[in-house]
């Protein structure tokens, strides 16, 4: 193949995806493959800029918003037309059916990336049915469906989402030359003393990431582990709740929320045990960073988590929502120094073999030819 294969990427949501498309870009062959991205004004167009061909940022809403949704619709039409893609890369639900419905019609392969399905996240059974709704009709309009987990697929066979063909898994994969070389924060310049046992969780303070679950842990750990240290690595819409429910349990002087931060990977070095206790999760990336950057894992045994955490192998799981299993499992940790050792060797050999970018990358591009080739 002579030219170059032109993937024109459009993604709204930024954090998770995000990550993601630094890693592809940056371990794409740009000698087969030209990456052109077309994001939200959320995302970090300078770093963007670094890693892709090209970068356009078009403004978009997250929510429905019909008024500005028919703008990026007719503008991301343009884009195509001009632009040529061989390829239109849409990821997670937003930016799926915004491009695919911008896309309608033209010559060029579509592939779709849901980044976890918004029908499996907890709400309304009206919502879920509608979210169903949408995606079956949507799968009709692109090539492939790359599944980010095998619990993914695994949910879209069951909904009947698309004809098994279309389906196709790519693992998550992160940037482990760059946690590698990432500097580790100092306890001292967060004020955490350099006793403490730090436990951690990275994400958005949302009803997703159960913080609250978090905080209910955070107490009864403190009873027991004095040196305890809490280190909350994120922002949301539940910030104000959780920092009165701290205030409330009178742990003020023992926790610490930084909000977002540039590289949460610097903050996770520090600790001894990183928590994900989300309520639903369509992977989970802070998972591998946690591996990446040795830490024990305690994670809640929802959707694709399992996937990645084998209890009692490189991490420890607990049922969501039940913060006293929370505390226990902390404490466990904190008592036997032996399983922890254990936990965080074997997921250090989980995060080589399974999660590495540059496999995503591969994967990706096999796909991008199977489909030119096709």
């Amino acid at each position: 193949m002579n030219k170059r294969i032109r993937v024109l990427h459009v993604a709204e949501a930024a954090g998770g995806v995000e990550r993601y498309l630094q890693t592809l870009f940056k371990y794409s062959d740009k000698e087969q493959i030209e990456n052109i991205l077309v994001c939200s004004q959320n995302y970090d167009y300078k770093k963007m800029k670094s890693l892709a061909d090209r970068v356009i940022v078009l403004k978009m809403a997250h929510q429905i918003n019909p008024s500005s949704d028919i703008k990026v619709e007719k503008a991301l039409r343009r884009i195509i037309k001009q632009l040529k893609p061989d390829i239109v890369y849409a990821h997670s639900s937003k930016a799926g059916a915004l491009a695919r419905i911008a896309d309608w019609g033209l010559k060029n392969k579509v592939i779709y990336n849901p980044h976890g399905w918004a029908f499996d996240m907890q709400q309304s059974a009206k919502k879920k049915e509608m979210y169903k709704w949408v995606e079956k009709i949507s799968a009709h309009f692109c090539d492939k469906i790359v599944c980010i987990s095998d619990a993914e697929k695994e949910s879209a066979l069951r909904e009947k989402i698309c004809k098994p063909s279309k389906l196709q898994v790519i693992y998550n994969g992160i940037d482990l030359e760059e946690i590698k070389n990432t500097i580790s924060k100092k306890r001292a310049e967060l004020n955490i003393p350099e006793d403490a046992f730090v436990v951690g969780m990275v994400g958005r303070l949302s009803k997703q990431k159960a913080p609250d679950v978090f905080v209910k842990a955070a107490k009864l750990i403190k009873d027991k582990i004095p040196n305890a240290y809490f280190l909350m690595v994120g922002d949301g819409e539940l910030r104000d709740q959780v920092e009165e429910m701290i205030h409330k349990f009178d742990l003020d002087s023992s926790f610490l929320i930084t909000g977002w931060v540039d590289n949460p990977t610097a903050y996770m070095k520090i600790m001894d045990v990183g928590c994900l206790l989300s309520r639903w999760e369509g992977f989970g990336l802070v998972l591998p960073e946690y591996m990446a950057c040795g830490v024990s894992i305690i994670a809640t045994n929802v959707d694709a988590i399992p996937n990645i955490v084998r209890n009692n192998e490189n991490g420890l799981l607990v049922e969501k929502d039940n913060y006293c299993e929370v505390a226990n499992q902390v404490m466990a940790l904190h008592n036997d120094f032996e399983i922890r050792n254990r936990i965080v060797k074997k997921a250090a050999q989980c995060v080589h073999s399974k999660f590495n970018g540059s496999r995503v990358a591969q994967e990706s591009r096999d796909i991008y030819r199977g489909l030119i080739c096709h």
